[in-house]
């Protein structure tokens, strides 16, 4: 699946309710059009964006939560 930058423009970018602290070092996500997941940086939102389709993104959250 080839997915582009344009499949998330009108999304609403969101960051973890867990962000925060002194550092405030933290991803945003945002999802598109159709089952399309962005994620950046929060604080270098210029510096590119990881575009995954739904799924690969699902699995990659499946992978960073298994202990």
């Amino acid at each position: 699946m080839t997915v582009s930058y344009d499949e998330l423009s009108g999304a609403r970018w969101r960051k973890s309710s867990r962000s925060g602290g002194e550092n405030n070092s933290c991803v945003e996500v945002a999802l598109g059009a159709p089952k399309v997941v962005g994620i950046r940086d929060t604080k270098d939102r210029e510096g590119g964006t990881i575009i995954l389709p739904q799924g690969s993104f699902d699995a990659l959250l499946r992978c960073i939560t298994t202990e």
